[in-house]
């Protein structure tokens, strides 16, 4: 029988599912379009028609939902739900996340220990001696027609400004660029693989198209300069921004498939048989597979992880905690006229957990209703809808008060009968009330009256006048903090420190351990019309 002229390798990418095993949000009823019990689905499609084929996982898998956060907080004992997961969906390799180390290095041992595939960190390093502190560097894998595929893992070196020192004690997190650089060297030189795929838990630091930089180029996220830096490297899966991409650059295949299982990324090499018998590659193609309505959810994924399910759902029904006080929210437009106790206790927690003198917060949609007397995980997830972490930020005066004018354009006067609304750009297309924030630690009022830009006639802290011209630590959420919203103020200024937790987690932890938590409010702002 002759041999095959050409043979296709497929190549299938998760990233950033933090967690989601089941079609939920956690935050109400009804199937959602995500998860890796959808993602399921996808790939044993994708198995059925391209036999050659590696699934692998770039990170962010062992954090994220009340699912995981369950099992780390009260079980942590039992085979680790992703391990099983991992198993179930029979991935290949994985690569570190940042939110790995969230629970310290105890649980992750233990859910690499009870992996079937191998962890790849090729620049997580032991501090003492220099070597992988997890697992090993690459996996080299033996294809259809004796096709040979090595796979490197590497993670954005930015860990250790925002994770918990403990939780990373004894790690050295080299430089994710060069360090793959190194490697590719090394590989290409004694495996000699027919192609090299770099996975990277870290994203892009320009616009892939343009490359026009869309952030700080602080070396968080280098996958931009991978593509034009990095010679011998065939394909770039990506991840931790959380953003939807798929292209080539510079000759490099890449991929991002988003957060929480909504896409996979899908990679096609094409490789031609040479002269001598070997394999050239010679196409490429990045694709991602979107998660949408008509997508089934794999029954028997589901079947396996039914009982931690329940209990889940169980907890999150149980009460953590009680609220003393009025804390609910009976109408959230008129919440956001006026400094209202639940913004208030969102904006005192973000700035104890930080230590920043000012912190500003949103109610993120018109189904927000606070706390009542008895407070339950599902009311936290409930209220704080998005997997945020935060970030404080350095921020002068002035830019404190164009923010604040940004956030006055939430408001409109009706023409017709002079009343306050909404103003008709932050609810078409869609609903953007989580655009719209609240300020503590400053004493402010907006005067929607006026024309826009001109709508803050009061900026005070401590009494006095904010001071244009000095510098003020302001803790936000990590959306706003990257000026989205178009909060062009906020954009790149310097990040002081960052909690990487979610702050789901975060407000819990808080709840949890005061056992009471008590409404006040200051009345610190309000708006006028």
């Amino acid at each position: 029988m002759n041999s095959p002229k050409s043979v296709t390798v497929t190549l299938l990418e998760t990233s950033d599912t933090h967690g989601h095993i089941y079609p939920t949000d956690y935050r109400g009823p009804g199937d959602k379009p995500l998860g890796l019990a959808k993602l399921s689905s996808i790939i044993r499609k994708e198995r059925e028609t391209n036999p050659s084929l590696l699934l692998l996982d770039n990170g962010d898998l062992l954090q994220g939902t009340p699912f995981m956060y369950n099992y780390a907080k009260f079980d942590g004992r039992s085979v680790h739900p992703a391990a099983r997961a991992l198993n179930a969906l029979r991935y290949d390799a994985v690569v570190f996340g940042n939110h790995e180390f969230n629970y310290g290095q105890d649980l992750l041992k233990r859910a690499i220990e009870a992996s079937p595939c191998p962890w790849l960190s090729a620049n997580i390093v032991n501090e003492t001696d220099g070597q992988s502190a997890f697992g090993q560097p690459y996996q080299i894998f033996e294809m259809a027609e004796g096709v040979r595929i090595a796979v490197l893992g590497v993670t954005t070196h930015y860990i250790p400004n925002w994770e918990e020192p403990a939780h990373i004690q004894g790690l050295s997190f080299e430089d994710a660029l060069e360090t793959a650089r190194r490697w590719i060297a090394h590989i290409r030189d004694t495996e000699r693989p027919d192609a090299v795929v770099v996975c990277y838990h870290g994203g892009f630091e320009r616009d892939p198209a343009t490359g026009e930089a869309t952030e700080p180029l602080t070396g968080e996220n280098q996958g931009y300069e991978m593509c034009m830096k990095l010679e011998g490297m065939d394909v770039l899966l990506t991840g931790h921004q959380h953003r939807l991409l798929a292209g080539q650059l510079n000759g490099v295949a890449f991929a991002q498939p988003g957060f929480a299982g909504q896409a996979i990324a899908k990679v096609q090499l094409e490789f031609e048989r040479t002269a001598d018998g070997g394999w050239y590659l010679q196409g490429k193609t990045a694709d991602l597979i979107h998660v949408d309505d008509s997508t089934a959810a794999d029954e028997e994924l589901l079947a396996m992880f039914a009982e931690d399910e329940k209990k889940t759902q169980i907890w999150l029904d149980q009460p953590i905690g009680a609220a003393e006080g009025d804390m609910t929210i009976a109408d959230p437009f008129a919440a956001r006229q006026a400094d209202h106790a639940f913004t208030e206790f969102v904006n005192r927690v973000q700035m104890e957990v930080t230590g920043a003198d000012i912190s500003c917060a949103a109610i993120f949609t018109n189904e927000a209703r606070g706390f009542k007397e008895r407070i339950t995980m599902r009311d936290v997830v409930s209220n704080y809808i998005y997997p945020n972490t935060l970030k404080v930020i350095r921020l002068s005066g002035r830019d404190i008060r164009e923010a604040l004018e940004q956030n006055a354009r939430y408001f409109a006067p009706d023409e017709r009968t002079g009343d306050l609304q909404v103003s008709p750009a932050y609810l078409e297309p869609k609903p953007q009330h989580f655009n719209y924030d609240m300020w503590e630690g400053i004493e402010y009022e907006l005067d929607i009256s006026k024309p826009e830009g001109q709508r803050v006639t009061k900026l005070e802290r401590n009494g006095s006048p904010l001071d244009p011209d000095a510098t003020y630590e302001v803790v936000m959420n990590s959306y706003r903090a990257g000026g989205g919203g178009n909060f062009d103020m906020i954009k790149d200024k310097p990040v002081a420190r960052e909690i990487p937790t979610d702050m789901t987690e975060i407000l819990a932890d808080y709840i949890m351990k005061r056992g009471t938590i008590h409404a006040a409010c200051d009345h610190n702002w309000k708006v006028v019309y």
